[in-house]
């Protein structure tokens, strides 16, 4: 396929379902090659199977991001198959609804091994061997806007959120010099998986009395109007792993139909 992502070799992690599913399509038919991984291998191999069919190159891997051996085996196979490293997406991420009294140690572990320490790791093994390579590359983490304000049902993703925004800016200052750019991108609310995953917790935590209305009220201050879905997404991600964004580095952006005004 042609396209101003010809010749790139992408990983986009958590790219089994919704966003990440989103934008390692997207990246595909801008002509990149796209390392499909997920902590769920089916879900990788059967998004991979897509962008083949669809004539596009794709590699699925199974990968476990709280696990740097597990990550340097994903890098590992990606550069194998495509013969470098160009940009990765650290989309990988876990959420919960829990009430600011309720979240115990182990809900904080949890979350912040797969969103926080996650990431950190994906940025530091992708960025050895773009340094290693010497041609640059581009770092792009999802966070949220729930990494710029915090919100009651759910502290601990927040703060995990909080963490990308953080991990964000100083990777763009420590590896600017070696010619490797790092963004974020922060959706709001995204009618994926994930929400019916929280639409469920939210009623099973009495927050609320229907199915959807989570959704509802969480997005009523949304300028556009609609919640976004992933096609709302993947025109930034593919901006961002291109060189149109050259000159763009330590940036948080908000694609989120005007929540979060700042």
């Amino acid at each position: 396929m042609a396209g101003r992502l010809a010749g790139k070799s992408c990983i986009v992690t958590g790219a089994g379902r919704g966003v990440g599913r989103g934008i390692a399509t997207r990246l595909a038919q801008e002509g990149a090659s796209v390392c499909i991984a997920d902590v769920d291998a089916a879900s990788a191999e059967g998004v991979a199977r897509e962008i083949k069919d669809q004539g596009g190159t794709a590699l699925a891997c199974a990968c476990d991001v709280a696990d740097r051996a597990s990550i340097k085996g994903m890098i590992g196979a990606t550069v194998e198959a495509f013969g470098r490293l160009d940009v990765i997406f650290n989309n990988a991420g876990v959420s919960e609804v829990k009430l600011f009294l309720d979240i115990e140690e182990d809900d904080w572990h949890r979350i912040m091994n797969v969103n926080g320490l996650g990431v950190l790791m994906c940025m530091q093994e992708a960025a050895r061997v773009m340094i290693d390579r010497g041609e640059g590359g581009k770092i792009i983490n999802t966070a949220s806007i729930a990494g710029k304000q915090g919100y009651p049902p759910n502290p601990h993703y927040c703060a995990s959120k909080f963490a990308v925004v953080g991990l964000t800016q100083a990777g763009a200052r420590t590896f600017g010099k070696h010619g490797i750019t790092v963004n974020s991108f922060c959706p709001g609310v995204v009618d994926t998986e994930l929400w019916q995953q929280l639409d469920e917790e939210f009623l099973a935590l009495g927050e609320t009395d229907r199915p959807g209305q989570a959704m509802e009220e969480f997005s009523a201050s949304i300028l556009l109007d609609r919640v976004s879905t992933p096609d709302d997404i993947v025109g930034l991600a593919a901006f961002l792993a291109s060189s149109d964004s050259d000159y763009i580095t330590g940036q948080s952006i908000h694609v989120d139909g005007g929540m979060v005004l700042v």
